[in-house]
């Protein structure tokens, strides 16, 4: 499963790549909206974690969400109240995850959100391959 994380706290970026990358998810990461919506024109993802502030965080799900990529969108913010968890919902995004988080949730949710992008176990979303580790029969990453 692909996935992008675009936040604009660059260690709490790299923490959550190298965390989803240990659980064997292919991960890219950009820092801003512009580059993010670069990323998401260019390659495909399945699953977008977006922790940018509350109003360009919003203004990025709304043109992804415009643009139909098909890309499931979890919004990761701090001081999250019940209006913030609406709007963010509102504009398009398909989960909310307030900050600080436990890391085996934001997992699962991810998890969850690809499961339902109509990810195949060897293709991304619009078909593009997908990377995937080999599994030896007994359930063990091959080398």
């Amino acid at each position: 499963m692909r996935v992008l994380v675009v936040d604009d706290e660059e260690l709490m970026a790299a923490a959550i790549a190298e965390g989803l990358r240990q659980e064997a998810f292919a991960v890219d990461v950009a820092h801003d909206g512009a580059e993010a919506l670069e990323r998401l024109a260019v390659d495909g993802y399945d699953v977008l974690i977006l922790g940018l502030p509350r109003v360009r965080g919003g203004e990025v799900c709304r043109r992804i969400v415009a643009a139909g990529t098909g890309v499931r969108v979890l919004m990761l913010s701090v001081f999250v109240s019940d209006a913030d968890r609406v709007a963010g919902l509102t504009v398009g995004a398909d989960d909310h995850l307030a900050k600080p988080f436990a890391f085996a949730e934001l997992v699962a949710r991810v998890r969850a959100l690809g499961g339902r992008s109509g990810v195949s176990a060897s293709t991304g979303v619009h078909g593009r391959p997908q990377l995937v580790e080999p599994v030896h029969a007994s359930g063990h990453h091959l080398p």
